[in-house]
């Protein structure tokens, strides 16, 4: 039975509209900002920024991204997993409901998700010609990480190693708009974007909470699932440290300008997310605030830091 804001047939008439809004285009924003991050990287180092090779690296990623959420929820409606989740915190939790629905079939959903995907290997090889190779490596990587995150042999969240799949998913994101503005490789980007992807990282994270049961019963061994809800707790504010703390090392170490400490500030966002967190992570329903705090601290963190490393008086400080 959907529950209200929930996807239904007769709300999604059009064809367009159905298969636009199945890949969850409100939650394709983490990758814009990776993307502008990226950008910031290269305009931080002094590389002129080309825009329409900015603006088809942002289109292509959102591209990649949406194919990933697609491929999801195509997988987790073979587990099993979302359609005995009666304890789901939709839009976060949940899967987007498509399949339950019966908005679009399950092969629909498959054909869908995986044409995404292989939309973006064209482009890739057009932007590769005009940028240089090492964006092959990138461009692979990243759709072996959205494609393994869920997909059967490798389900890389079904046996805990979600997280590390996230960051480097979005850590891809950043060094590769880095990369094709740049036509090399630097560290930079990586300086700039491990914080950011472990911020994305404990978005997927908290998201296991609401979940937990509905994973557990369907084999899905999330880290949360494996850890328990209680202790699970304290992956929250390992990640969360681990990625203020990133950045803060590379401003002590002079990769970042002192100027990227305002990056910091959505820590608070963190700060109050894990204390919600701690007080109701068996309380699902009650743990929508936290979900959104956690999205906020990660895109905010991200969008300061893009335009504090965009910014020509940063370089200066």
């Amino acid at each position: 039975m959907p529950k209200p804001m929930e996807p239904t047939l007769d709300a999604l008439h059009n064809p367009f509209l159905r298969y636009f809004a199945a890949t969850r285009p409100a939650f394709l924003s983490v990758t814009f900002v990776g993307c502008l991050l990226g950008l910031a990287t290269a305009a931080y180092s002094g590389i002129p920024i080309g825009p329409a090779l900015a603006t088809a690296t942002l289109f292509f990623a959102l591209m990649a991204h949406a194919g990933a959420n697609v491929i999801n929820d195509y997988y987790d409606a073979i587990s099993g997993c979302d359609a005995v989740n009666t304890e789901r915190q939709f839009p976060f939790t949940g899967g987007s409901r498509f399949i339950q629905n019966g908005v679009l079939s399950q092969r629909a959903t498959g054909i869908f998700g995986y044409a995404l995907l292989a939309a973006v290997v064209p482009a890739g090889l057009w932007l590769t010609a005009v940028s240089a190779s090492g964006l092959i490596l990138i461009g692979l990587a990243g759709l072996v990480v959205g494609w393994s995150y869920s997909a059967p042999p490798l389900k890389l969240q079904s046996r805990g190693l979600g997280e590390f799949a996230i960051t480097a998913g979005w850590l891809l994101v950043v060094v590769g708009s880095d990369f094709v503005q740049r036509h090399g490789f630097a560290f930079v980007p990586v300086a700039a974007g491990l914080g950011f992807a472990l911020l994305v990282a404990n978005v997927l994270y908290i998201n296991q909470f609401p979940d937990v049961k509905a994973d557990a019963s369907a084999g899905k061994h999330t880290m949360v699932v494996r850890l328990g809800v209680a202790k699970a707790r304290w992956g929250y504010v390992v990640i969360a440290a681990l990625a203020y703390g990133w950045p803060l090392l590379m401003v002590l170490l002079g990769h970042l300008p002192k100027a990227a400490m305002i990056a910091l500030l959505p820590a608070a966002a963190s700060v109050a997310a894990a204390r919600q967190l701690w007080s109701n992570a068996g309380q699902p329903a009650q743990l929508t605030p936290a979900l959104k705090s956690t999205i906020l601290a990660a895109s905010l963190h991200g969008l300061v830091l893009a335009i504090v490393l965009a910014t020509p008086w940063s370089r200066t400080i």
